[in-house]
């Protein structure tokens, strides 16, 4: 079942400070955004709020494809970050890493799938779940 690759712990590194527009862009439609560019966005700060408790993983499976998480994604991890209802969250279930939403149903606890392709987990009482951390942030590239 295991649907990620863990990558590792994020290297402490300094700010990560790029320029940033302060409009919004449309997609799809040119624009002269260098004309508005007034402030800058550390990425590191946009994406963990505590690094030392955060993790990369890589996503593998198409499961989470409904909200937008696809196949190679980097996944941050933030393993200091209580899981809540309908977080999206990595999971241990048996032994086995993946990455689904998670759900209080009936008083207990369900991993959702954002692909209806795939069930939804709920660990019964004999299987081991560990909610091993909460996803803060999902990096692609192009």
């Amino acid at each position: 079942m295991s649907d990620i690759t863990l990558c590792g712990r994020i290297a402490p590194s300094p700010p990560c400070s790029l320029p940033l527009a302060g409009m919004g862009i449309r997609a799809g439609f040119p624009s002269p955004a260098d004309d508005y560019l007034d402030s800058s966005i550390d990425l590191n700060g946009y994406l963990m709020s505590d690094p030392d408790a955060c993790f990369v993983v890589r996503v593998q499976g198409d499961s989470m494809s409904g909200a937008g998480i696809m196949e190679g994604d980097l996944l941050i991890v933030d393993k200091g970050r209580p899981a809540l209802h309908g977080d999206i969250v990595v999971a241990v279930v048996d032994g086995d890493f993946t990455v689904k939403r998670l759900h209080r149903r009936h008083g207990r606890l369900a991993l959702l799938p954002e692909n209806p392709a795939y069930p939804v987990l709920v660990p019964q009482s004999e299987q081991e779940l560990l909610i091993w951390g909460v996803v803060c942030g999902c990096v692609r590239r192009y």
